[in-house]
């Protein structure tokens, strides 16, 4: 939910994680000076994992990797090689937490810090508890990719802290086609993965929120917290206004929201001047909020319990026919028609199944 990484706002990621997935891609026989070459990331940068790749260097190299390997899965297998002790401050953090849901909270708030593609969150449904992922990014061919890596680091750390505990009863979910080959997903989260969902989740029973971790440690989550914060304010340092705001605004997660006036007030601007500073990156707040509006009204749409009124209440509008107007213009057809498509398509491809 957020816009195209771009050279205005250029995030970047630590070359531990592009030095992980070069070593993985060598040992599928491709070359590593290939993938260099080819992503514009000179060899020396790899050397300590420190070192900061922009973003855009390491999306090359994600599709240089899925590209030369052939292997689709490739997100998995680098997932899995990510053990927690190649995030940093992020990883201790979380391990070192008293309990399950403690550590999800400091994994919401601080993946950004090494997953800058993804955002995570939280929430119960019933007697599930949820996590979500969202990819940042409006990368297409590098959804699955993304999704996979973040979801099999996931699963490896809760492995190492649960065993088999939490995917008893637990099930796994992606927003994307089911893969030709399903094999490497039935092996990492088991029988009870689904394909082609509204969003991607990871679904376990409730009542393992309270589970206790063995890492748990309060002085050593409050020294990894400390260093996490510091990465944050130097992230958010060298973030554009329109990444700020966006972030702010896919945290609303149903209903009307917040004006310009609000979310300048959380950014500690003034709304003239986060109008300006919009407007340096060729973008008006309304655009920002719109783009929320749209991406939120795809997967709403998807929902056929839900009436049309219901998913304009849902994003905010109080009137339907703005709503409709809205959704011509994203989409070039009635929200009504556009649906009838979508789910005569969901039906096709679970029927083919």
């Amino acid at each position: 939910m957020s816009a195209p990484i771009t050279s205005a706002s250029q995030p970047f990621i630590h070359a531990h994680y592009a030095d992980i997935l070069c070593q993985l891609a060598e040992d599928k026989g491709v070359s590593r000076q290939t993938l260099l070459t080819g992503s514009g990331i000179r060899p020396a940068m790899l050397e300590h994992p420190d070192n900061l790749i922009s973003a855009p260097k390491f999306i090359t190299l994600c599709r240089e990797s899925l590209a030369h390997s052939g292997d689709p899965a490739l997100g998995l297998e680098l997932g899995l090689r990510l053990k927690f002790t190649t995030h940093g401050p992020l990883s201790q953090a979380a391990v070192s937490s008293e309990n399950l849901k403690q550590a999800i909270a400091v994994l919401i708030k601080y993946c950004r810090i090494r997953f800058v593609y993804m955002a995570l969150s939280f929430f119960t449904d019933g007697e599930e508890a949820v996590l979500q992922l969202d990819v940042m990014h409006e990368v297409d061919d590098l959804h699955r990719f993304s999704v996979d890596v973040l979801m099999a680091s996931l699963m490896d750390v809760n492995q190492l802290l649960f065993g088999n505990q939490l995917t008893r009863g637990g099930r796994c979910q992606f927003a994307f086609p089911e893969p030709e080959d399903v094999a490497p997903y039935r092996a990492l989260f088991g029988e009870r993965v689904r394909f082609g969902c509204e969003t991607n989740q990871l679904r376990f029973q409730r009542e393992f929120l309270d589970l206790p971790l063995v890492l748990s440690n309060p002085v050593t989550r409050r020294v990894a917290e400390a260093q996490c914060e510091e990465q944050m304010r130097t992230m958010e340092a060298a973030a554009s206004a329109a990444e700020r705001v966006e972030r702010l605004l896919a945290s609303t997660r149903e209903g009307r929201l917040p004006g310009l006036e609000q979310v300048a007030e959380q950014l500690m601007v003034s709304p003239r001047t986060l109008r300006r500073q919009l407007a340096e990156e060729g973008l008006k707040f309304k655009q920002l909020q719109d783009r929320i509006r749209h991406k939120r009204s795809l997967v709403l749409l998807r929902r056929p319990e839900l009436t049309l009124d219901a998913v304009a209440d849902a994003l905010g509008y109080s009137d339907p026919s703005n709503f409709a107007r809205a959704f011509r213009k994203w989409e070039g057809m009635a929200p009504s028609v556009w649906r009838q498509a979508s789910l005569k398509f969901q039906g096709e491809g679970q029927s083919s199944r």
